[in-house]
């Protein structure tokens, strides 16, 4: 097995000094300081996955996954932010040509959404009345335009889809349409301003209306035909090992610390201390090394649903590890990681809020 990098092998200094300079202010703010946000534009990382064709990143997985741990490693809030918002601008390869390129006429477009079904399209005329509130939108501040996903209804009755069960659609809309209500109040991943939004009697026209499956595609790319559950998940098990790399970083300072000022820390200890760290971050590694091979190998072949379930088990295993790691070390780091304005404290509250994500909580 080949080495792993580190994944601040992928990030400018620069940048790394810009994002995490800032994060203790995002999380006063709720959302992501203008600094950090002027250095996501200017990288154009909202558009990692958007098509060329609309001025887009169109990047190849394999490449954005390792992009979007690197930025975890850099910050929590910021990557779930670009994570959830790119992952929503892939869905440019499917809307209306001539809807995309309104969005993407604007130099700073970013979508965001929420993937729950917790509202109603009704069928009217040549579009459809919406309503509905839905939870948790990352990076909904930032957003130009926003996705919900509707319960398509003909009058009172549901719509029913090909096997019988409920017709369920995405939809994207205008910022200005939806009202956002407060409603992200947890220990962790506090600067993506997850917020909640509602939508009430809100006319939109049919060609708002989107279909996520590649026979319904409407840009000819590989990264449009690759399965969305799959895609969803690896992002989001990069942003946890990015997370719990940062976390075996800063143990290395928080465990001198702690030899050097406490004073029933002997060199028994230490030792201890320090085989618990090289013991995960070896673990770690591993697990990295073999996600990254079989989100390459489903990329090289992405219609072999073999390899597909390979790409589910590996995100759902790193996720695990990356927890059970950052766990194992933390009572080694003393109150310096249970102190709420530690940069470890709050990539240990980041790690525990992002790992709650339904998608990875369970190996099967």
């Amino acid at each position: 097995m080949e080495q792993i990098k580190h994944p601040s092998t992928l990030l400018q200094p620069a940048w790394v000094n810009t994002i995490r300079k800032y994060a203790p202010e995002a999380e006063q703010l709720g959302q992501l300081h203008p600094a950090q946000l002027a250095l996501v534009y200017e990288q154009q990382w909202f558009n990692l996955l958007s098509p060329h064709l609309y001025g887009g990143q169109e990047t190849p997985l394999p490449q954005l996954i390792q992009t979007e741990e690197a930025l975890a490693w850099a910050d929590g809030s910021l990557a779930w932010v670009v994570t959830l918002c790119c992952g929503a601008g892939w869905f440019g390869g499917f809307i209306e040509p001539h809807v995309a390129q309104q969005i993407y006429s604007d130099k700073q477009a970013c979508l965001a959404g929420s993937g729950a079904p917790t509202g109603t399209a009704t069928i009217t005329g040549d579009g459809y009345i919406i309503n509905g509130s839905w939870k948790y939108a990352s990076g909904v501040h930032h957003a130009t335009y926003i996705t919900v996903n509707c319960n398509i209804m003909d009058g009172n009755s549901p719509v029913l889809d090909a096997d019988g069960s409920q017709l369920i659609l995405p939809f994207v809309l205008d910022r200005k349409d939806v009202q956002l209500l407060s409603g992200w109040k947890y220990i962790g991943m506090i600067a993506t301003g997850s917020d909640a939004y509602e939508v009430k009697e809100l006319y939109v026209n049919k060609d708002r209306c989107f279909k996520i499956d590649a026979s319904a595609k409407v840009i000819d790319s590989q990264l449009y035909t690759y399965q969305f559950m799959q895609l969803a998940e690896a992002t989001l098990a990069a942003n946890l090992s990015g997370l719990a790399v940062h976390f075996l970083d800063l143990c290395k300072p928080a465990f001198e610390f702690k030899a050097t000022n406490i004073r029933r820390v002997n060199a028994d200890n230490v030792l201890v201390m320090d085989e618990a760290l090289r013991s995960a971050t070896l673990v770690l590694n591993q697990a990295r090394a073999t996600f990254f091979e079989a989100v390459e190998a489903s990329w090289q072949n992405p219609s072999d649903e073999k390899l597909l379930k390979a790409v589910s088990a590996t995100s759902r295993v790193l996720a695990k590890i990356s927890r059970e790691c950052v766990d194992e070390l933390y009572p080694y780091c003393g109150l310096l990681a249970a102190s709420p304005d530690t940069e470890i404290n709050r990539v240990w509250r980041d790690l525990h809020t992002a790992s709650q994500h339904s998608l990875l909580t369970f190996l099967d």
